[in-house]
């Protein structure tokens, strides 16, 4: 692997965890442990750590835990919001941390890009599942979840084995998520704004009634 590569792969693996954990930081960290701890990878010193078995261990766990918490309408908003202040400031660490042994300054920058790939891809699944949420019927709101679990681990692959590619993905996603929060802002104020209406517009027993009629 010449130089070119190497950065390129470097830069892939520190963007795609950044986006990656945002969306679901256990899976991210399970498909790191156990792709090098079966020997298919070769984690950077920074990130040598995943590979412990504790680690794994408590990935996995967590996994198991969002995998249906992420599945219920309302609680997986719920979740979401408990994980903005996790998988944001996760993000951050795990993409400054893909750099391995580098300078500061590089390591710096590396962890505000990936905190705010992690934060870009955190808001467009949050919001999407407030949205989705507003459906009566639950299987959109599983299709979403597991295509975000299958995304993730896909995601992870490409970073490690095809960094170019999942680069070009990233740029195509922070486009894509310029032009859709917007929409999903005005549409999370439309929903909110209907239910604030819907409690409103029915007033308590007698309430209706004008004084002395």
């Amino acid at each position: 692997m010449n130089e070119y590569e190497q950065i390129i792969g470097i830069i892939g693996l520190s963007m795609g965890l950044g986006w990656a954990s945002g969306v679901n930081l256990y899976a991210a960290i399970l498909t790191l442990g156990v792709l090098s701890i079966t020997g298919s990878m070769e984690l950077s010193p920074g990130l040598e750590t995943l590979n412990n078995p504790l680690v794994i261990g408590a990935a996995g766990l967590m996994f198991v835990v969002e995998f249906f918490a992420d599945k219920i309408p309302g609680l997986d908003s719920t979740w979401d919001a408990i994980h903005t202040f996790i998988r944001i400031p996760a993000g951050a660490v795990l993409a400054a941390s893909a750099l391995g042994d580098v300078s500061g300054e590089l390591t710096v920058a590396a962890g505000i890009l990936g905190g705010t790939l992690a934060a870009t891809s955190h808001v467009v699944k949050a919001g999407s599942r407030v949205l989705i949420n507003a459906s009566p019927e639950p299987f959109s709101n599983w299709t979403a979840s597991v295509t975000e679990d299958v995304a993730v681990v896909g995601g992870v692959w490409l970073a490690l084995y095809h960094p170019l590619v999942m680069i070009l993905l990233i740029v195509v996603f922070v486009l894509l998520a310029i032009w859709l929060m917007p929409k999903l802002w005005r549409g999370i104020r439309k929903l909110f704004g209907s239910i604030a209406r819907l409690f409103g517009d029915n007033p308590p027993d007698g309430g209706d009634r004008q004084v002395g009629a």
